[in-house]
C-alpha cells in the first residue's frame, strides 16, 4: 500500500483569516454573480425622486397654461383692441383712447351704467339681508333644519339661464303672478313690471335675490356655527337678549364673511349677462341693458369691437376696483397674526 504522506493541518488562526477573507470578497458590478439591475437602481430612485418632488407642477402645467393664454393673454388683446379703430374685424392700427371717448358719448352706456348701480345695490343689499337672517333661523337648531337648509339652497344648483326662464314666466302678466291674482277674484290687482320700462330693472334684482340668498345663507351659517358658543352662555348668563347678542357679539366676530359675500355677490352683478338675456333680454327696448349686455351689442351685433372692447375694460376696472381692497385688507391681517 502507499502512504498518502503526512497532511498539513490548517492552525486555528489560519482559519478564522482564510474566512475573513472569503466573507469580505464581493463581486464588482460587471463581474459574474452581481445582481442584475444593481447599477440601474440608483439611477431609477433618483428619477423617481424627481418625478415626485416635481409631479404638483407637472399636473397644474396644463390649467396653468391655459389660463395665462385665454384669460390673461385675451385681457392684454382686449386692452390693445380698445386702442385702435376696430369694427367687425380687428384692426391693429393704434389710435388711442378714441373708443373711450365715443363709449362715453352714447346714452345707452350711462342707462347700462345706472341699471348697474340700482340692480346691483339692491341685489348685494337684499341679497345679503335674506341672508343673514336665514342664517340666524336655521342657527337656533329647529326642527326640520336640514329640510329648510336644502330648500334654500335649491336655487343655488340652478344657472341664471334657467333662473331667467322660470321667472320670465311668474312675472309674465298674461300667464304668471297678476294672472293668477285675478282669477282669484282680484280683477284690478296689476304687476307688470316686466314689461315697464322704469320697474324692468326690479325684477332683475327679484330673480338675482332669489337665486343667490341661499348661497349668502350658507356662508354666514357655516360661520355662525363656527363661533364659540362659551361666549354666547356667558352673555346669556349676564342677562343679554338673543338680538343683543347676535348685534353686539355673534355678528361682530363674522365681520370677514361679510366682505367675502359682498365681494362674490359684486362680481356676480358686474358681469351679469345670462340673467338679463332670459329674463328681460334689455328690454323694453334697452331699459334693463347692463354693461354685460351693452359690450355683447356693441362687439357683436352692432361690429363696433373697439367700443365693446372698451366697455369691457370698465367692467374689468370695476372688478379689480371691488376685490383689490378686499385683498389688501386679507393680506395686511394675516401679517398681523
Amino acid at each position: 500500500m502507499c502512504d498518502a504522506g503526512p497532511k498539513s493541518v490548517p492552525q486555528a488562526g489560519e482559519t478564522r483569516t482564510m474566512t475573513l477573507q472569503n466573507s469580505s470578497y464581493r463581486p464588482a458590478a460587471g463581474e459574474a454573480g452581481a445582481a442584475p439591475g444593481s447599477a440601474a437602481r440608483p439611477q431609477a430612485g433618483g428619477l423617481r425622486a424627481l418625478a415626485q418632488r416635481h409631479l404638483s407642477k407637472l399636473v397644474v402645467a396644463p390649467s396653468f397654461a391655459a389660463i395665462l393664454l385665454f384669460v390673461y393673454g385675451f385681457i392684454v388683446w382686449t386692452v390693445y383692441i380698445s386702442f385702435t379703430n376696430s369694427r367687425m374685424l380687428p384692426s391693429y392700427d393704434l389710435v388711442g383712447a378714441d373708443a373711450f371717448a365715443k363709449l362715453w358719448r352714447i346714452e345707452r352706456w350711462y342707462v347700462a351704467i345706472e341699471n348697474l348701480l340700482i340692480f346691483g345695490g339692491l341685489f348685494i343689499g337684499v341679497s345679503l339681508v335674506i341672508g343673514i337672517l336665514l342664517a340666524v333661523l336655521l342657527d337656533q337648531r329647529i326642527r326640520g333644519e336640514g329640510v329648510l337648509r336644502t330648500i334654500y339652497l335649491y336655487p343655488m344648483a340652478l344657472s341664471f339661464i334657467v333662473t331667467g326662464t322660470a321667472w320670465k314666466w311668474i312675472l309674465n302678466p298674461g300667464i304668471g303672478i297678476q294672472q293668477f291674482v285675478r282669477d282669484l277674484g282680484f280683477p284690478g290687482f296689476t304687476f307688470d313690471w316686466i314689461v315697464q320700462q322704469d320697474t324692468a330693472v326690479y325684477t332683475l334684482v327679484i330673480a338675482a335675490v332669489w337665486q343667490s340668498s341661499g348661497f349668502v345663507m350658507a356662508l354666514f351659517l357655516a360661520a355662525l356655527r363656527g363661533v364659540d358658543q362659551e361666549i354666547i352662555k356667558a352673555a346669556y348668563l349676564d342677562g343679554a337678549s338673543l338680538p343683543r347678542i347676535y348685534w353686539g357679539i355673534v355678528l361682530p366676530s363674522i365681520r370677514p364673511v361679510f366682505m367675502s359675500a359682498f365681494v362674490i355677490l359684486a362680481h356676480l352683478a358686474v358681469k351679469s349677462y345670462d340673467l338679463v338675456v332670459a329674463l328681460t333680454g334689455g328690454g323694453p327696448g334697452y331699459a334693463s341693458d347692463l354693461p354685460a349686455t351693452f359690450m355683447y351689442e356693441m362687439t357683436f351685433r352692432r361690429n363696433q369691437i373697439a367700443i365693446g372692447s372698451a366697455s369691457a375694460l370698465m367692467m374689468l376696472a370695476t372688478v379689480v376696483a371691488i376685490i383689490v381692497p378686499y385683498l389688501y385688507s386679507e393680506l395686511k391681517g394675516g401679517k398681523r397674526v
